[in-house]
């Protein structure tokens, strides 16, 4: 790949806009040592000083690949720069101001993506993306760096329709930066081996286990074990538990004739309206209405339309 790839004023049309997401640039650039930064071909509309700052109208998210550095943000608590190195992503947000740098000794080589739409800014309202906490650790990922490459190429052939395969490539990214961060926070601690055992637990007795049980069966107490489960998965025990009998439910609905009733016994529910009342709060539709909607075919003789 060349030294500076810089794709930017990518056109922006009013069906792109009504995707929910849509891309102004893309492009990748490595800094060698002792390199002014950002260099002189850095493109004018996000050139800034590394003694000022700046503040941009978009959302860009910048993947380090070698080298390191430091950046700050408005927002970050300690109001200090942060380290960042190979393997680390940072999203920067519209409207807040930032600063950040390679390390002059060192250099780096960076990707960026520079963003807008409602479905950003709906993930930000709902919490999976926030200003205190910019930094990504993701570690090395070829499968990132595929994606700006991809992402690269698309915009510079700008074929019709590449504004809606820039945001599925956005989508993508944001969505392996969140989750490769969150399993990164939990690599060296025993909450991974919790988790998957707690899982395993509860798949092969999902009909009757307790989540109480659970916990004494892995030597933890109800409350640290409640703690970790639900920060890792996002589901409180009892919860997980639940999901697992709706979806079991749904696929003996979909695929079998077993009287409703029956998988109400079969799932644990202690009787015909708790599941009823269980299925209906979490598909909005009851099990007989589901089988109807996915089957059309079987019919169930039981009674209150169960």
């Amino acid at each position: 790949m060349k030294n500076s790839i810089h794709l930017k004023y990518l056109i922006v049309n009013e069906s792109d806009q009504l995707w929910g997401l849509t891309i102004n640039s893309v492009g990748y650039q490595s800094i060698t040592p002792q390199t002014v930064y950002p260099p002189r071909n850095h493109p004018t509309r996000y050139l800034f000083s590394t003694e000022r700052g700046r503040i941009l109208d978009e959302y860009q998210l910048l993947y380090i690949t070698k080298g390191s550095g430091k950046f700050i943000s408005n927002s970050i608590e300690t109001k200090r720069f942060q380290s960042v190195k190979d393997g680390t992503i940072f999203l920067l947000f519209p409207g807040e101001w930032h600063n950040y740098m390679p390390d002059k000794n060192i250099g780096w080589d960076e990707y960026w993506i520079g963003f807008n739409g409602i479905n950003i800014d709906n993930r930000v309202a709902n919490g999976f993306f926030n200003q205190k906490k910019p930094i990504f650790q993701v570690g090395l990922n070829d499968q990132i760096v595929a994606l700006y490459k991809q992402a690269i190429e698309i915009a510079a052939e700008q074929k019709s329709g590449f504004q809606q395969m820039l945001a599925g490539i956005v989508n993508h990214l944001l969505g392996l930066a969140y989750s490769l961060d969150k399993n990164y926070s939990y690599e060296g601690s025993e909450v991974i081996n919790h988790v998957n055992k707690a899982k395993i637990l509860i798949l092969e007795n999902f009909r009757d286990i307790k989540p109480k049980d659970i916990a004494t069966e892995l030597n933890m107490s109800y409350s640290s074990f409640r703690k970790v489960f639900k920060e890792y998965t996002g589901f409180a025990p009892l919860q997980y538990i639940q999901e697992l009998k709706i979806q079991k439910s749904k696929e003996l609905l979909t695929n079998t004739a077993i009287p409703v009733k029956e998988i109400a016994y079969l799932m644990g529910f202690e009787n015909q309206e708790y599941f009823f009342t269980a299925f209906k709060k979490k598909t909005n539709i009851t099990p007989l209405e589901h089988r109807r909607f996915t089957q059309g075919v079987w019919e169930d003789n039981t009674n209150n339309g169960f």
